[in-house]
């Protein structure tokens, strides 16, 4: 019986991972710099977490969790996103009181039941960030900005930050009556699932895909319009503060996010590069998530960003200087040479050099076209002559040019050709 993935599920191949890992380095290199420590969660987590922190009437507890009873009748649920897990971590082990704002960076996957399509999987992954333990406009500017930098660096372009303000928890429910009140005139316009939650969540419907909800969204009312004078001032400091970093952006009125613990500053990164789901990172402030699950009140700010699409936009193929293949692949010709190709490479491998080499010894022939597949910068040919001689045969694989070398300056001759080609 043949068994393959199972439908939404991927494997990421050896000739693919170096991408992903490539992005993940530029996050463990830049995002340090703003105090961001990395955090590792588990995978599956209490259902009454995620049921709790979401919100019952989203698609995401509705229809896309992975729920299942474990064998003690517990009822456990991969995780769908990750900043639940950090809050739960955050009150669990009492990190209520850093000498700071706690900043905090996770990466791995995610679980939800949705139909397969491009860029959207049942098992993706994501990179996270939560910083926990002030309300001040100052941390939502330096984590987006920080984002914004995290994209160049990554040489992203065509890409937009979008804003907008979810105002608080003393003006929403103002709000939301008079947008329940307005969608209802437009009911029989609206598809099922919007139908069915408008009066437990409303704001959802500002965030429906489908396109007759987003026909009837455009004439309803923004909340940004409707904002108390707190979040006005919050918000206004946000786009000062955006200002002042240089950091381009737009207000989008319309902008929701599909999560129901976000207030106040609210934010996506869209990439002209992509269809119509055109987002590739999401995010905001959550306040009052931390007091929900039992913890002391801490305001946060934080942000999502899906790895798969993300891999789909870095321009890899623009950049000369990351590594993809082998330095050095060692040709070994006859038996005499076996323990000296073996000890080479040893070498070479504790000096930082990538090293390869035919395990089967075969022709000449057959080891250069094994090298030649490999992509390797070099192949250095080892022959009974060539020990004798304590010289080898290091050949430049793209120009065909080839040079003798002492065993003892190889590491220093790849190098030096390495740096110059």
């Amino acid at each position: 019986m043949k068994i393959q993935s199972i439908r939404g599920v991927k494997d990421i191949l050896p000739d693919e991972i170096w991408k992903w890992q490539y992005i993940e380095s530029v996050a463990h290199n830049i995002f340090p710099r703003y105090g961001f420590r990395e955090i590792r969660l588990p995978i599956f987590e209490d259902t009454r977490l995620f049921s709790r922190s979401i919100g019952e009437a989203t698609d995401i507890v509705e229809k896309e969790m992975y729920t299942f009873n474990d064998r003690g009748g517990d009822s456990i649920t991969l995780r769908p996103e990750g900043t639940a897990s950090v809050v739960r971590a955050y009150v669990q082990h009492k990190m209520c009181n850093p000498p700071s704002v706690l900043k905090m960076f996770y990466i791995g996957p995610m679980f939800r039941y949705e139909r397969p399509q491009a860029g959207r999987l049942r098992q993706f992954n994501q990179i996270g960030v939560e910083a926990m333990g002030s309300p001040s406009p100052i941390v939502d500017v330096e984590v987006m900005t920080m984002l914004m930098e995290f994209f160049r660096e990554l040489g992203l372009n065509n890409i937009k930050l979008e804003i907008n303000s979810l105002g608080s928890q003393e003006c929403r429910p103002r709000y939301r009556e008079l947008l329940k009140a307005e969608i209802e005139k437009s009911l029989d316009q609206l598809c099922s699932n919007c139908k069915a939650r408008y009066q437990r969540n409303p704001l959802r419907v500002l965030d429906c895909k489908v396109e007759q909800c987003g026909k009837v969204a455009v004439g309803l009312p923004k909340i940004i319009d409707h904002l108390d004078a707190a979040s006005a001032e919050h918000f206004s400091e946000v786009r000062s503060l955006l200002d002042s970093a240089s950091t381009p952006y737009s207000v989008n009125a319309s902008l929701v996010r599909g999560l129901d613990y976000y207030n106040r500053t609210a934010f996506e990164v869209t990439s002209k590069n992509l269809g119509a789901q055109n987002a590739i990172c999401g995010g905001g402030r959550y306040d009052t998530l931390v007091e929900e699950l039992d913890g002391p009140s801490t305001p946060c700010f934080g942000f999502a960003l899906g790895l798969e699409r993300l891999v789909s936009l870095v321009p890899f193929n623009d950049m000369k200087n990351l590594q993809k293949y082998p330095d050095v692949f060692i040709v070994c010709l006859g038996e005499e040479t076996k323990t000296t190709g073996f000890q080479i490479a040893h070498e070479l491998r504790l000096k930082g050099f990538w090293v390869e080499r035919d395990y089967e010894m075969g022709s000449m022939k057959s080891q250069m076209r094994k090298a030649n597949k490999s992509q390797s910068r070099f192949s250095l040919i080892l022959g009974e002559n060539e020990i004798r001689s304590g010289k080898f045969v290091l050949k430049h694989m793209e120009t065909g040019e080839q040079i003798e070398c002492p065993v003892e300056e190889l590491a220093t001759e790849i190098a030096k050709l390495s740096a110059d080609s």
